[in-house]
């Protein structure tokens, strides 16, 4: 029965509707007569005519105000305030039309107490179809989750008012740190204190916890969040109060953890004169604009209005996404700076020549680089290629055409590597070293760092698309141990970084506590509501793999080579110092490296790594 009435063709919901309308005119002119006339009223005479007329006048202002377009289970704020109006509109009327009458034995003043009962009849015949209808949706709907937000402040009373309309839960009640507030209840939904979590989501049968707390500190949310890992509940968070800029919360804001909450620190604010130093009204390059951390660099470079942007990328897909995505942002915030996206690959000199002579950048962001370790493994010339010597394609263009600063992106696994990849990261390195001492017009410096999350080599999406695909997740040893940081963050700290270098630092970003990708998978597999598979659990949900360590692969990275690091004017950036090779020895045997890479000869390639690689262990 109850799904039949959700079934029901729209008309015939509005015929319903029109009808109680008519019928509840009908009963508030009664009550009107009664209370003005002090009795239970029986009409007589002229009194029929205004029986006659409440419902035959309601019916037409309410079908002008769009009253019964309206989704009765969805009604808020809006619809009753257009019935409010609507009411008014048909009391002016109806007054007028008393007062021209004068019906004997019809007082003036029903022209105003019956519409006033109307109103309070309609808005409550409205609020009980809303929650009654409402209910039936969700009765319908049996895989419907049950609810806790945590947060009982704005933004969990908004999240609770978005969730209200959508009926995409059924919303157990708030949980807050405060205990002022436990006991008491938001819109009808109780209050409980966060020390009680484990036996409310036992007893309440809570599928989902929602963190609505967009203020919290970065740490207080990773103690909740720990806290939460043990519960068989799926965890969601909002979003920022920065991105949050509408001040209105929505079911759409509600997404899964970020990897910030995963695995995220307190972010140092940036220092703003250092970002604008080589930013502001220059002509930019970023090299590898339309890759992940190239792309962070773009938007946030933009952030410091240069003159010019250009946006080299040998992709076109990801050249022209990049693209678009600027042009929209300088269009939204009036930024004046002029994009200008340039296709291209650094392994062409000529092209990255003619480049720099035509738009004479002043600084340089070279991001472009093949990262994937096993992927450069079995096709390490192609890595030389791009890695080592399209950095010197690129350094060697952006000093010939005047450029006062070149800022290579580097990586953690340039030290000591035991991959090809890592090992051209290292004599790109190199190479900025030494032509740092052969061009004092351009100030060479490099940025070392390690993984950073949610980019395209990131364990996490892959983690991600294997928890929606039932498992399992792959970790290709129980040891192994990243080191991670987020894209916007490692951004910041390059152009940071950059700013500072005098010619050939290696700057190293300070990337916090390493993490087990074994931890991390179990957590993200707890935090989704679901339970790890293993000896221990054989009934779990999802099983974590062990692989294997790919060729090239190491149990842990490390960010330097030498020893004592030297702090800068930022607590997260240190100055490492590497030993390197001078241009007149490293230039010559440069040409070695570049015949090997031209045979594609892994051999002489891994022998000339191990030659001017320290620490490098083939695998």
């Amino acid at each position: 029965m109850h799904s039949r009435v959700l079934a029901w063709p729209r008309a015939a919901k509005r015929l319903v509707v029109i009808g109680l309308d008519m019928v509840l005119a009908l009963l508030a002119t009664w009550i009107a007569f009664s209370l003005r006339l002090d009795g239970l009223h029986q009409p007589a005479g002229m009194q029929w005519w205004v029986y006659a007329l409440t419902p035959v006048l309601a019916v037409p202002v309410f079908v002008r105000f769009g009253l019964y377009r309206a989704i009765f289970r969805y009604t808020g704020q809006a619809a009753l305030l257009a019935t409010g109006t609507a009411v008014m509109v048909y009391a002016a009327l109806l007054s007028c039309i008393l007062v021209w009458q004068q019906w004997t034995m019809v007082p003036r003043s029903l022209g105003l107490l019956q519409p006033l009962v109307f109103l309070l009849l309609v808005g409550a015949s409205r609020a009980f179809a809303r929650f009654w209808l409402a209910g039936l949706a969700a009765k319908s709907r049996p895989g419907t989750g049950r609810l806790l937000i945590f947060g009982a402040g704005t933004a969990g009373a908004q999240t609770a008012a978005a969730l209200g309309i959508a009926r995409q839960y059924a919303l157990v009640g708030f949980v807050d740190d405060n205990a002022n507030k436990a006991g008491r209840s938001i819109n009808g939904a109780p209050v409980f204190l966060s020390t009680n979590l484990l036996s409310l989501v036992e007893r309440e049968r809570v599928t989902d916890i929602l963190l609505a707390m967009p203020n919290a500190t970065r740490e207080r949310r990773n103690q909740i969040i720990e806290s939460l890992q043990g519960l068989p509940v799926h965890v969601r968070t909002l979003p920022s109060m920065a991105d949050l800029a509408s001040g209105k919360v929505t079911v759409q804001d509600i997404h899964e953890l970020d990897v910030e909450d995963l695995l995220g620190r307190e972010p140092v604010p940036p220092n703003a004169a250092l970002l604008a130093k080589d930013l502001a009204g220059q002509v930019v390059l970023v090299s590898g604009a339309g890759g992940s951390i190239g792309g962070e660099l773009t938007r946030q470079i933009v952030q410091q209005r240069p003159r010019q942007l250009l946006l080299l990328e040998h992709n076109e897909f990801g050249l022209y996404a990049i693209h678009q995505e600027l042009e929209a942002v300088c269009k939204a915030q009036q930024l004046s700076v002029e994009l200008v996206p340039l296709l291209g690959s650094v392994s062409n000199p000529e092209r990255l020549a003619a480049i720099c002579n035509t738009h004479r950048p002043a600084t340089v962001y070279h991001a472009a680089a093949y990262k994937h370790v096993p992927m450069v493994e079995d096709n390490p010339g192609e890595g030389v290629r791009n890695n080592v010597f399209g950095t010197l394609n690129m350094a060697q263009a952006a000093a010939a055409s005047g450029a006062r600063r070149f800022v290579l992106i580097s990586t953690d696994k340039a030290v000591r590597p035991t991959n090809v990849m890592g090992a051209t990261k290292r004599v790109a390195e190199l190479v900025l070293q030494a032509l740092a001492q052969e061009h004092a017009g351009t100030c060479f410096s490099m940025v070392r760092f390690g993984n950073v999350l949610g980019s395209s080599g990131s364990v996490v999406p892959l983690f991600r698309k294997q928890l929606a695909a039932g498992g399992p997740l792959t970790v290709t040893h129980e040891e192994v141990t990243r080191y991670f940081m987020t894209i916007p963050e490692a951004a910041q700290l390059v152009l940071q970084a950059g700013a500072m270098g005098q010619g050939g630092d290696v700057f190293v970003l300070d990337m916090g506590q390493p993490v087990k990708i074994m931890d991390l998978a179990r957590r993200m597999v707890q935090l989704s509501g679901l339970s790890v598979r293993d000896a221990a659990h054989p009934t779990g949900d999802i099983e974590i793999a062990v692989t294997g360590l790919r060729v090239g692969e190491k149990l842990y990275e490390e960010l330097l080579i030498g020893d004592n690091p030297q702090p800068t004017d930022h607590p997260r950036i240190m100055k490492a110092h590497e030993p390197f090779t001078p241009w007149a020895v490293l230039q010559q045997e440069l040409q070695v490296l570049l015949q090997a890479a031209n045979a594609n000869d892994a051999g002489a390639i891994k022998a000339f790594m191990v030659q001017h690689v320290q620490g490098y262990q083939p695998a």
